[in-house]
Formats: C-alpha cells, structure tokens, sequence
C-alpha cells in the first residue's frame, strides 16, 4: 500500500520537472530574441528546474525516510510483542 504512494509521488515530482524544462525551453526556443540572449535564458533556466528537481527530491527522499522509520517501529512492536507471549 505504500508502494503505490510512494510510486505515485515520484512520477508526480518526474512528471512535473519534465513538463517545467520542456515548457521552459519551448518558450525560450520560440521568443525572438538573439541567440546569446536565448543562451543565456536557457542556462539560467535549467539552473532554476535544477534546483527545483533536487529540492523535490530532497522532500520525497524525506517522505520515503519517514515512511521506513515507522515500517521499523512498527516491526519493532510486532517483535517486542511476539516474544513476551512467546
């Protein structure tokens, strides 16, 4: 059940970091401006979804370290409680 979550989450975050560079180097491509300028757009740009990729990334590898932490609590529990009845 997590599974789907968790795989949901990240073609989400994939989904959305591919939709923002190629709307981005769209809009750069088809403005009429000089070359240097369009270069300069497109480096600055990349840098932007960059950044934004890795804080996405950072957020669902937070999410997917929380998830684990409570799959190991709660095994812990089942264990403790498996072996005071055992």
């Amino acid at each position: 059940m997590s599974d789907n979550s968790s795989g949901s989450g990240f073609a989400f975050i994939a989904g959305l970091a591919v939709g923002a560079v190629v709307g981005g180097i769209a809009g750069l491509l088809f403005a009429p401006e000089a070359g240097d300028e369009t270069r300069k757009k497109l480096q600055e740009k990349s840098k932007e979804v960059s950044e934004d990729l890795y804080d996405k990334f950072d957020e669902f590898k937070d999410t997917v370290t929380d998830a684990l932490d409570n799959v190991k609590e709660k095994v812990e529990d089942v264990k403790e409680k498996v072996t005071k009845e055992a």
